[in-house]
């Protein structure tokens, strides 16, 4: 089977329609797939997609970054805390945690991944990674 290197626009809103982050006036966003390098029920619906194709998608929390966990928060004291490491503001969930996501996007280019693509394990060039 082809991996596919997969580049992308996108404007990102919550369920209140508030714009969370977009890629206007950037490179478009470029990952290969299968590489788990954006969120599963993203990279899932784009998989069917082809260059050009635009479309809203929705994404709930539970495919995105998950449901928030009220048991991975703790509130304590900072003298009480076990490591120096710790700082105000670290969490245990993500901050998109729980939140049902809708991107609209637009690829701007599906193609095959390159074999050096394939043996680093991400998409290279211009809004993938480069070294």
């Amino acid at each position: 089977m082809t991996q596919r290197v997969v580049s992308f626009h996108y404007t990102l809103t919550d369920g209140t329609g508030k714009v969370l982050d977009s890629s206007k006036d950037r490179a478009a966003l470029s990952f290969m797939e299968g590489a788990g390098q954006i969120i599963p029920g993203l990279e899932r619906q784009l998989a069917v997609l082809k260059k050009g194709d635009k479309k809203k998608i929705q994404v709930p929390a539970a495919e995105a970054y998950g449901r928030r966990d009220d048991n991975k928060v703790v509130k304590v004291p900072s003298h009480e805390l076990p490591s120096k490491d710790v700082k105000i503001g670290d969490r245990g969930n993500h901050s998109l945690a729980g939140v049902d996501l809708t991107f609209d996007v637009e690829l701007t280019d599906v193609r095959e991944a390159t074999a050096e693509e394939i043996f680093h394990g991400h998409a290279h060039g211009e809004g993938g990674h480069s070294h």
